[in-house]
């Protein structure tokens, strides 16, 4: 407990640090735009809502293009699906405003489509959506394959060019409810956070942050919607 007077002193110091963090965010994003690109071939097929397709088909005419590489466990049901990624872009929700900067945003999910867009179906989600199952060893060159990946293009004509990557934590860029609980006096609860003595740390970061009663936490908006999770079901 404080005085308005001390809390807002304290609050000053700590503003101090975070102007510092936003200033080399900013640095950090500068360097990223100067990286060096490589050119990857624009007729790797795909298989999107239509049929086939190519990455170059995925910029939907836009100069650039954000793809989230979408972990997939076939023949797994609904609730025991990637809980990370059904996070993630569960929060990618409106397009706009990246469509206004010329850049497109698609899911490239990491097996075949018919289950995996039957999930997309399912939650609701209005985003691209494409298999990439055939064409990882050219698309993710030199990564882990069957890890979630959020990758940058940007193209010249009919030439495809890849700009940056990230994975793993690299991916909270997609989700905003992160950082919004950093941003309470619990955070985001889990143990390995750096947090008073006796603040609440009970998710423990195995999945199951993710997750309530069993499934990805987004999915139970939607079963109790009426909207059914059945990914064998004849479209």
């Amino acid at each position: 407990m404080a005085s308005r007077a001390e809390f807002e002193a304290e609050i000053e110091r700590l503003r101090v640090r975070e102007k510092a963090h936003t200033r080399e965010s900013d640095a950090i994003a500068a360097a990223r735009r100067r990286l060096p690109m490589v050119e990857v071939d624009g007729g790797t097929p795909i298989v999107g809502a239509q049929g086939a397709t190519t990455l170059l088909d995925a910029f939907e005419g836009r100069r650039q293009l954000l793809a989230y590489y979408f972990m997939w466990y076939p023949g797994r049901p609904a609730a025991e699906q990637c809980e990370g990624c059904t996070w993630n872009n569960t929060e990618v929700t409106n397009l706009p405003y990246l469509h206004s900067r010329d850049i497109s945003y698609a899911v490239f999910c990491l097996k075949k489509k018919r289950e995996s867009r039957r999930y997309h179906d399912f939650m609701g989600w209005r985003m691209p959506w494409y298999s990439a199952q055939d064409s990882l060893d050219v698309l993710l060159v030199g990564r882990r394959i069957g890890m979630m990946h959020l990758v940058a293009y940007v193209r010249d004509g009919d030439r495809v060019f890849e700009t940056y990557w990230t994975t793993v934590r690299g991916v909270e860029v997609a989700d905003c409810s992160l950082a919004l609980m950093d941003l309470t006096v619990f955070g985001r609860q889990e143990p390995w956070e750096d947090s008073p003595p006796g603040r609440p740390q009970g998710w423990p970061v195995d999945g199951s942050n993710s997750r309530l009663g069993g499934r990805p936490i987004p999915q139970w908006p939607r079963i109790e919607a009426g909207f059914s999770d059945d990914l064998t079901a004849t479209p």
